[in-house]
């Protein structure tokens, strides 16, 4: 079995968008969870203050989060438009390959903290049994 590639990613909400960033997502998760049946798990929470938001994505593989990347694009340009004014920082866990890497460099931006570990010590993913 291959190992899951994980990504994280903090986002900085506009001054006073969280409920605005609380009726988009749900829509979002829709059309993610419709469009994509690779993906094992997508997420999103606000910090208390409700000034950032992290998502979190769970792919069996990078070419998941490859494909990913490529169906939320207009979506993804939509929120920086509307409720994200910023990503502060990128965490990968997995092996992302080169292609993936120079995306995730150019999501990333100057000054923004990326962060991979791409080595797998050990672990499981396990399916939803409820």
């Amino acid at each position: 079995m291959s190992q899951p590639f994980i990504f994280i990613a903090t986002n900085k909400l506009k001054e006073g968008k969280l409920e605005d960033e609380r009726r988009r997502v749900p829509g979002l998760v829709k059309f993610i969870e419709a469009a994509e049946p690779r993906l094992i798990a997508f997420n999103e929470y606000a910090n208390e203050d409700g000034t950032e938001v992290s998502v979190i994505q769970v792919h069996p593989d990078a070419d998941s989060f490859a494909f990913h990347m490529g169906a939320v694009r207009e979506r993804a340009a939509r929120a920086y438009a509307e409720t994200l004014e910023a990503t502060t920082s990128i965490q990968v866990y997995g092996t992302p390959g080169e292609s993936v890497l120079a995306m995730l460099r150019q999501q990333a931006g100057t000054g923004v903290a990326l962060s991979v570990r791409p080595n797998h010590l050990g672990g499981f993913t396990r399916a939803n049994t409820s």
